[in-house]
């Protein structure tokens, strides 16, 4: 069992369809979530890795010491990451589900040991329990239009200066990767017209899950339940699609606890959370 080395545009629709095939509310990865690490800054920036894929796994070193993996066939999980670990020189570290049993087992068996790290918590929703949209007098929402990701990429990094590595020419790419629709990515604007708040939704329509990836608010219109609004307004453009479960996938840990707290107000219950492993052996 060999499984194929493929760069990450090769490899990302595979990977979207093994993610959509193997979804359930235990699993960590959807096909919009891979869209978004793949496609959100510059090649360059983002230093990606190869991907070793087989029909039932794959492995994808998303920098050079950070492993994802996916997969629930037990010799497929562990021939993937085996291949990739061929790859790596030093320190790697993954993270998983806690839900995900296979995955786990494989990074034992190969030396992998949990180490303290933020952790994240998946939060689920059935849309048909979404509340109405709700902004300030004097602020407007609305789907982003094809053309404008100039835009789009700024109000993102205006919401994430500290670590944003999202430029124009990436989210143009962004915009071009499926399961991205602009229909579906939703920003709030000012009185003045400036754009304040964002979010995207990544539907899957074979799953019917509608992924919010990512949200964020410019400080100065901070408190006024903007990025709430802007989410809730592209799940209910996804539930019009056809999307029936919403999920997100907020800090966990008591260091980062405002986005939980706002997903929650909204209706989501969190479910599973991540957990991280270091294997720090080497190659």
């Amino acid at each position: 069992m060999t499984p194929e080395q493929l760069d990450i545009e090769q490899a990302l629709p595979r990977m979207q369809d093994l993610a959509s095939r193997l979804w359930s509310r235990t699993a960590r990865h959807h096909p919009g979530q891979l869209a978004w690490s793949a496609a959100y800054g510059e090649p360059e920036a983002l230093d990606l890795g190869p991907v070793f894929v087989l029909d039932d796994a794959w492995a994808w070193l998303e920098s050079p010491d950070w492993l994802e993996v996916c997969g629930v066939e037990p010799d497929a999980v562990r021939a993937a990451v085996a291949a990739a670990l061929e790859t790596v020189d030093g320190d790697v570290t993954a993270s998983t589900l806690e839900s995900e049993d296979v995955v786990l087992a494989a990074l034992a068996e190969t030396g992998f040991v949990e180490v303290e790290a933020p952790w994240f918590t998946h939060h689920h929703l059935d849309l048909a329990d979404l509340p109405p949209v709700r902004l300030p007098e004097g602020y407007a929402v609305r789907a982003v239009r094809p053309g404008e990701h100039e835009e789009r990429a700024a109000v993102h990094r205006a919401a994430w200066s500290a670590t944003s590595k999202v430029t124009t020419g990436a989210y143009h790419r962004l915009m071009a990767t499926p399961p991205y629709r602009p229909e579906l990515d939703h920003v709030v604007t000012s009185e003045s017209g400036e754009w304040v708040a964002s979010c995207c939704v990544w539907w899957d329509e074979a799953t019917g899950v509608a992924l919010v990836e990512p949200v964020g608010g410019v400080a100065e219109h901070g408190g006024r339940g903007l990025a709430a609004a802007a989410s809730v307004s592209a799940l209910t453009a996804a539930r019009g699609l056809g999307a029936t479960e919403g999920l997100v996938c907020p800090r966990g840990d008591d260091d980062y606890p405002g986005p939980a707290r706002l997903y929650r107000r909204i209706g989501f219950v969190p479910g599973a959370r991540t957990r991280t492993y270091r294997r720090t052996t080497g190659r």
